[in-house]
């Protein structure tokens, strides 16, 4: 039995299933993780893309049912190098194969993981599909399904992924803030991670409104990260603002970084492969401070560099900056109490660098509330 990856420009990939046999579209991504695969492939962020891992070898320590960062795998589809043979891992509970082949994830395992990932820096992100059976069709047939196959760019996937009802995540200990987030693709460890610092986060459908948002009368109001692109998420930046006329402390991440900007009135735009690794340097401007960091996006913010600008709420910076392309990587309004970033201070697996930024979200609460809820 063999396997195809085959891009919308032509290229094509040889290889062996691995996970589910049969046939997915999306956009073909790479990550450059080396550890925390299980948090990525049930990370919502990753619905609709092609996930291929430049790691050399995936699957070292199986799958258990701790770290899941959401009830299932969203990945598209799964491209590895040298899938490992035998996990090892005291608590493993069964192969990352077998996880992908029980929630019919389409992979492969193929050797050439480097050259699909030189090619799409040089030719940038596109549309891809993973093929595998006994009996495939010629590559010119697959390749035309793959352009017919959705595009990123205009695709609204929050609501997808979003939670369909509310829920609460109770604080650890007393309850020192009421925080409403809005999924827009969130994983369990960030209001893990508020709920450490006191928080009972009340988690949101992306589709709620500033009124229902409000209507919890919260300390500060969390934007989650997220799949899609942020120009068709209006309903998400309606709310913020609502949000933001309110005078609630905001605090977003990746995807609520993007929402955030656009009810900045600024614009976005889709990088030419994105960010998504766990070794990214970000600039924290304010300190000089370099972060390495999660990331898991995209597009971006256009916003000025070079100061200060002006925004229905005031002024605003660019707060930190990415130091291999320049890329906005955070927000800061000078004027009002919120802030975003680009990447994931909750980071599952890891780097923590950047942990002390729900730190300061709080403290921006306890300001505007000045402390606890009976």
């Amino acid at each position: 039995m063999s396997a195809l990856l085959v891009l919308e420009d032509g290229r094509a990939f040889r290889g062996e299933p691995y996970g589910a046999v049969g046939e997915t579209f999306g956009e073909m991504v790479f990550n450059t993780g080396m550890t925390g695969y299980q948090e990525t492939l049930t990370d919502p962020s990753y619905h609709g893309q092609i996930v291929a891992m430049t790691a050399p070898h995936i699957g070292n320590t199986g799958v258990n049912d701790e770290d899941p960062e959401s009830g299932r795998v969203w990945v598209a589809g799964y491209v590895v190098r040298e899938p490992s043979r035998i996990p090892s891992n005291w608590r493993s509970r069964r192969t990352l194969e077998d996880e992908l082949r029980a929630q019919g994830i389409v992979g492969i395992a193929m050797p050439g993981t480097r050259a699909l990932t030189r090619h799409l820096r040089e030719r940038g992100a596109m549309r891809a599909g993973v093929f595998s059976g006994d009996a495939l069709a010629g590559v010119d047939e697959l390749v035309e399904r793959v352009r017919r196959s959705p595009s990123m760019v205009g695709a609204d996937l929050a609501r997808q992924v979003s939670t369909a009802e509310p829920y609460v995540v109770k604080a650890h200990g007393a309850t020192r803030h009421r925080v409403a987030a809005l999924d827009l693709g969130i994983k369990a460890m960030t209001p893990y991670r508020m709920a450490e610092r006191g928080c009972e986060v009340h988690v949101l459908p992306a589709t709620a409104t500033a009124a229902d948002i409000l209507a919890l009368d919260p300390d500060g109001v969390f934007l989650s990260n997220g799949p899609g692109d942020p120009a068709a998420a209006d309903y998400a930046v309606e709310a913020v603002t609502g949000v933001l006329r309110a005078g609630r402390p905001v605090f977003g991440i990746c995807f609520g970084n993007q929402i955030l900007g656009r009810a900045l009135g600024l614009g976005t735009y889709k990088l030419r492969y994105g960010h998504r690794g766990v070794n990214q340097p970000v600039k924290d401007r304010r300190t000089g401070r370099v972060h390495i960091t999660s990331h898991n996006h995209g597009f971006a913010v256009q916003a000025p560099l070079d100061g200060p600008f002006d925004t229905p709420y005031g002024r605003a910076e660019v707060s930190h900056v990415n130091l291999n392309d320049d890329c906005v990587e955070g927000l800061r309004l000078l004027d009002y109490p919120a802030f975003s970033v680009q990447y994931h201070p909750e980071a599952a697996a890891g780097p923590h660098d950047a942990k002390g930024l729900f730190d300061e979200f709080c403290a921006l609460m306890e300001q505007g509330r000045g402390g606890a809820h009976a």
